[in-house]
């Protein structure tokens, strides 16, 4: 199996409001390093798994609807927490609609909030 991984940054505020969570149960700011990677079984007729240059603007047009807000407000956190692990499916269900995705066979999002700690999620692709 192929890949490709693109990696960008994105700085949010949210608060997670269960007792869970100690002290972040406050408004804070993160500031994640996100990495996408794509997946192919075999690369496409160009011998590649996705055009590095579409994919790191794909993730850059993903993390600007997220960049500098309070995930409080956003609409697909209504009601549920914005932990990073709800952050990286986010991103990657918007990553997934886009046709660059098409041919691919699963997609994979790590959010870093620090060198030694990372959470994600992963889509297998219908092929």
């Amino acid at each position: 199996m192929y890949r490709v991984t693109v990696r960008d940054h994105v700085m949010v505020a949210h608060s997670l409001p269960d007792p869970f969570f100690g002290p972040a149960q406050r408004l804070h700011g993160a500031t994640y390093v996100v990495e996408a990677t794509f997946y192919r079984d075999e690369v496409d007729e160009h011998a590649t798994v996705v055009d590095l240059g579409l994919a790191a603007d794909l993730l850059r047009t993903v993390l600007a609807d997220l960049a500098y807000r309070n995930l409080d407000d956003h609409a697909a956190f209504a009601g549920r927490l914005s932990t990073t692990e709800a952050i990286a499916r986010y991103i990657a269900d918007r990553l997934a609609e886009d046709r660059l995705t098409e041919g691919l066979c699963r997609l994979d999002v790590a959010l870093r909030e620090h060198p030694d700690a990372l959470a994600g999620y992963t889509i297998d692709l219908p092929r």
